[in-house]
């Protein structure tokens, strides 16, 4: 499933949160690819904004095209191999903010499903306990409103739309989610209402414990 329109938002070029010698800390906005695309239409990204100004930069790791939040990115190898260390082996901390659609009867949870790209309909993920990568998300419902309620979600692995394909597995599906969202739960949100809010790690030189924000571009009252 391609990329039907790419319109990626311009201004600003990218959002600094935090730089020094060894990282870049970017807030990225919904609507812009972390990395290029195969397709010479897809080649702005995030990655490719930042390394017109930063030409050593490295991709450490990624988010959706229509998620927001913080994304790390490193600017010399030695910080490209520690940081993606500590990704690979889990050492990092991650939050996330979700509207989903309709009202978890639980207060809080734990899905954990394997998940695998469903080839025939790429980009598309799938749970599958036959071929699937393990996946764990703990979730915990802060607001229910109406028809949707606010999700703060934790994802211990980063599989590809783990969080998307999680929330859809128990029946809430994220709002605006154009590849896994139907009916009202597409249609209540002009775009994927997930946002990485928080980004903890340690920097690869000092070895200090870091924490990164950014609100939500979206009402999360």
């Amino acid at each position: 499933m391609a990329l039907l329109r790419y319109d990626p938002p311009m201004d600003p070029q990218f959002d600094v949160l935090y730089q020094d010698d060894s990282l870049i800390v970017l807030n990225k906005p919904s609507g812009l690819l972390s990395v290029p695309g195969r397709d010479p239409v897809h080649h702005d990204s995030l990655s490719y904004r930042v390394a017109r100004v930063y030409p050593t930069v490295q991709v450490v790791h990624r988010l959706d095209m229509a998620t927001s939040g913080v994304i790390v990115m490193a600017l010399h190898p030695k910080a490209h191999r520690e940081l993606s260390r500590q990704f690979r082996e889990r050492e990092t901390a991650k939050c996330y903010y979700a509207w989903v659609y309709g009202n978890p009867k639980q207060g809080a949870g734990s899905i954990d499903l394997p998940l695998c790209c469903d080839w025939p309909n790429r980009p598309r993920h799938m749970v599958s306990h036959e071929h699937g990568k393990a996946a764990l998300t703990h979730w915990r419902c802060l607001r229910r409103l109406g028809d949707r309620s606010l999700i703060k979600l934790t994802p211990i692995t980063g599989r590809s739309h783990q969080l998307r394909v999680h929330m859809l597995s128990i029946g809430h599906p994220i709002l605006g989610d154009n590849l896994y969202a139907e009916g009202e739960a597409l249609h209540m949100a002009p775009h994927l209402q997930l946002h990485a809010a928080e980004l903890e790690f340690r920097h690869p030189r000092t070895k200090e414990w870091l924490t990164f924000s950014a609100p939500a571009p979206f009402d999360m009252e």
